[in-house]
């Protein structure tokens, strides 16, 4: 190799080493698919070595591969942090910055809410991503990630958010389906909405265990806002966040005195873009909305 090595084809690369998938990485960085392969291929060309095994179901790194990874992550890293010391930080937030969280806190929580970060910052960017899995910041799955644990992962920032109860809810307009329901022993009895065991992405959300080791769902969803209409319909019983149940006058919570479960939200950011304006931005917003917002996460 006798030039230096184009760092558009080193960020294709990243990308696909981060996705796994052409198709996917082509989407990320808006180009066609045809013209990712070609910059893969050029890369490998110059580095005269593999640094994908292709298969059906996507790119897997070689050693080699394994290798590069590593070396231009760092260069990503130099880059960002090139691009944070000139930039002038009195300039407006601008770009986009993505937040992956819980399908209740995105939805629920952060959502109704986001639009004051918008009216701070015009220019800026959000997507929410509120789904019940993991986001890798490494990455780059989302630039903050709000979880149900703190990591301890190297490179990773985490701030408390709040705690927050879970309770067990029942529909009210079907509240009679339910009158024998008078302790935690009855429960078996009664149909029980839950998740899907095989995608329960966190240990956190694996609530029956604290409930009772005898319950057997009767109807599973790995969409919390699923399981809530349900419950609304009068299908179950159900575990639900109180703060997600306040705001539905259509349920009502049940055995509330022996059936009391804490959990915790974190916001994680990656060391590489936590200094970032737009992720600055959007961290601190997060942060006081969760710590002016006390009582949305106290039952009522």
């Amino acid at each position: 190799m006798d030039k230096a090595l184009n760092w558009d084809l080193l960020r294709s690369f990243l990308t696909v080493a981060r996705t796994g998938k052409l198709t996917k990485a082509a989407r990320a960085l808006k180009i066609d698919h045809s013209t990712l392969s070609r910059r893969v291929k050029q890369l490998e060309r110059e580095l005269d070595t593999h640094l994908f095994t292709r298969s059906l179901t996507g790119y897997e790194l070689t050693k080699q591969g394994e290798k590069l990874l590593e070396q231009v992550e760092k260069m990503e890293s130099t880059v960002f942090g090139i691009n944070q010391e000139f930039s002038d930080e009195k300039s407006s937030v601008s770009g986009t910055v993505r937040i992956g969280a819980p399908d209740g806190f995105g939805t629920a929580f952060l959502a109704p809410r986001i639009g004051l970060l918008l009216n701070a910052h015009p220019n800026l960017e959000v997507e929410i991503v509120a789904a019940s899995r993991r986001f890798s910041l490494s990455k780059r799955e989302a630039d903050i990630g709000i979880g149900l644990f703190q990591p301890t992962l190297d490179r990773h920032n985490a701030v408390k958010l709040t705690d927050y109860e879970l309770g067990l809810y029942i529909s009210r307009q079907h509240q009679e389906k339910f009158a024998d329901l008078r302790t935690v022993r009855d429960l078996p009895r009664f149909p029980f909405i839950s998740y899907i065991d095989d995608l329960i992405f966190t240990p956190e959300l694996d609530y029956l265990s604290s409930v009772s080791k005898d319950i057997v769902p009767q109807i599973r969803s790995s969409n919390l806002l699923a399981q809530m209409r349900a419950t609304i319909s009068g299908a179950g019983v159900c575990v639900l966040p109180c703060f997600l149940a306040n705001e539905r006058p259509d349920l009502v919570r049940v055995l509330p005195d022996d059936v009391k479960i804490m959990r915790t939200f974190w916001m994680v950011t990656h060391s590489d873009t936590q200094q970032l304006f737009r992720v600055r931005a959007a961290a601190a917003f997060i942060a006081a909305q969760a710590r002016t917002s006390s009582d949305f996460f106290t039952p009522r």
